[in-house]
């Protein structure tokens, strides 16, 4: 466990944090962004169980704790020295994701259109955290094409702003008060 007796350091007032194996790099560091927007994508998801409840805050809590997970994993470089032992994303929490989606998207209409983020404001938070964790996908394939990145990492943040979205589709009253796109409709 983490244990934060004191919460500032000043070891980073010169533009650089250390990793999870102690390595220091610049906060502008490829790997510290992915992290950083895992981190931004949880704060999020805070937001969206603000109004979520039941069987939705239940999946959001696991998913908030399954972030801090990924940002662990992120944060410890798999080549680097404390690779062995080090926290990982695993395939079962990937399937975890599945497992939900599959079984909120059973109740949902097929789509006829885009979706404009919107409708309740759980939903709407909820497409807010898919755009952050797209975010964090797309710097988490940019960092795996430098240095070896978790395979499962990449999966789960794939498979989570597929879940966002469904999910926000579900507290959208089963997609009835979702907010369709109307091409054109503003000409």
């Amino acid at each position: 466990m983490v244990h934060l007796s004191k919460i500032y350091t000043r070891g980073g007032d010169g533009g650089e944090t250390s990793l999870g194996d102690g390595r220091r790099v610049s906060k502008a560091d490829l790997r510290v962004e992915a992290y950083g927007t895992v981190d931004e994508a949880n704060a999020v998801i805070g937001l969206a169980r603000l109004s979520a409840e039941g069987d939705a805050d239940a999946m959001l809590a696991r998913i908030q704790n399954d972030l801090f997970d990924l940002g662990a994993d992120l944060c410890t470089p798999e080549d680097g020295r404390k690779a062995d032992g080090a926290l990982r994303i695993t395939a079962e929490q990937v399937a975890r994701l599945e497992i939900e989606i599959d079984s909120m998207n059973d109740g949902l209409q097929p789509l006829t259109s885009f979706i404009l983020p919107g409708g309740t404001p759980a939903a709407a938070h909820l497409h807010l955290g898919r755009t952050v964790v797209r975010r964090a996908e797309r710097l988490m394939v940019a960092l795996s094409s430098h240095e070896p990145l978790n395979d499962e990492a990449i999966r789960y943040v794939n498979r989570l702003s597929d879940h966002l979205f469904v999910l926000a589709r579900h507290l959208n009253g089963q997609g009835a008060l979702d907010v369709l796109w109307q091409p054109g409709a503003t000409r």
